[in-house]
């Protein structure tokens, strides 16, 4: 057998394979809308940066900032530093812990990523630049990742070679806006999600049985949920899972829920329903078009497993969805 080319990493089997399951969540439920600013600061500078409904990512591209969020000990930041804050988290940035912050100015920020500049903090010259994103998920769908994500995490490149790589390329992106941008930033968000993700598998395996993400690196767990990713059609028991998996039913029946927390038919459902609501929202398919590709042999059975997961009938559900899908979406000030 011929050794691997240079660069060239060769996973033994079963090593990796999560990454078709994360993929599938971060399609439902990865970034979208998000909006990007480049910053350069010098001197004595601080800037609040709590009034956006969305989650928020800072990278520190050069120099070093501070991240004050109430009740929580300052967090110096060094370049190559990436942090992740979930919807809702009050907190600034600064040039040391005891500095005033300052709300930002919307009109000029906005003009400046128009034409992909900077804005400017503080005084000349600039030591620190930075990228602050922010972005939501699709609000109607509900997947494990994103309550996985729902918490404070950071990375440092320090310990993630990669992030460079990617940090590089959303500064490109910022200061060259055009069409497609953004596209292509959202697209580089879900990139650095799923590095958070990698690193949070890698340093904190004590907390791996408690989380969706820590069902992915257990073999049993993991190939039920891409059998179930793969056809959420399928009508799956937990009998039938096993079998697929070449395990007995009192193994899964006893690590799924270990895991996740959940019986495999529950996952199965609640999946299928994120699946069906984006059709119903995105799509003029018919209910019982839809009630069949998510599994259910008629739209009755359908109907009412989708009222008791979501409240609302389908057609119901559908018009909701469009009404608040047209309500118009709200810009960060900084």
């Amino acid at each position: 057998m011929m050794p691997p080319a240079p660069g060239i990493t060769v996973l033994p089997r079963g090593v990796g394979r999560d990454v078709d399951v994360l993929a599938d969540a971060l399609r439902v439920s990865g970034a979208r809308g998000s909006v990007g600013t480049r910053t350069a600061a010098g001197g004595t500078w601080g800037l609040r940066l709590d009034d956006f409904p969305g989650a928020a990512l800072h990278a520190v591209v050069s120099g070093s900032a501070w991240l004050l969020v109430p009740g929580a000990t300052p967090t110096r930041l060094r370049a190559g530093d990436v942090v992740l804050l979930p919807p809702g988290t009050r907190h600034g940035l600064s040039s040391g812990p005891g500095v005033r912050m300052g709300a930002c100015d919307a009109a000029s920020a906005e003009k400046s990523r128009e034409r992909g500049d900077l804005v400017t903090l503080g005084t000349r010259p600039p030591e620190t630049e930075l990228i602050t994103l922010h972005y939501e998920q699709d609000p109607e769908v509900d997947t494990p990742v994103r309550t996985v994500l729902g918490t404070s995490m950071s990375l440092s490149a320090r310990h993630n070679p990669s992030l460079t790589a990617t940090i590089g390329l959303l500064a490109g992106e910022l200061s060259r806006p055009g069409v497609g941008t953004v596209a292509a930033v959202n697209s580089l968000i879900d990139l650095l999600l799923v590095q958070f993700i990698r690193a949070w598998l890698d340093e904190q395996p004590e907390q791996r049985p408690a989380s969706w993400l820590g069902a992915v690196v257990d073999p049993v767990v993991r190939d039920a949920l891409e059998a179930i990713h793969a056809a959420p059609e399928k009508p799956w028991t937990t009998a039938s899972l096993a079998h697929h998996i070449a395990v007995s039913r009192a193994t899964l029946a006893r690590r799924f829920p270990h895991a996740l927390g959940q019986p495999p038919g529950e996952y199965l459902t609640r999946w299928r329903m994120n699946l069906a609501v984006l059709r119903l929202r995105d799509t003029d398919e018919p209910v019982e078009s839809i009630a069949k590709a998510v599994g259910y042999s008629s739209p009755h059975a359908f109907s009412r497993a989708f009222k008791r997961i979501r409240g609302s009938a389908p057609g119901e559900y559908r018009i909701a969805a469009r009404l608040r899908r047209r309500r118009p979406e709200r810009t960060p000030s900084g």
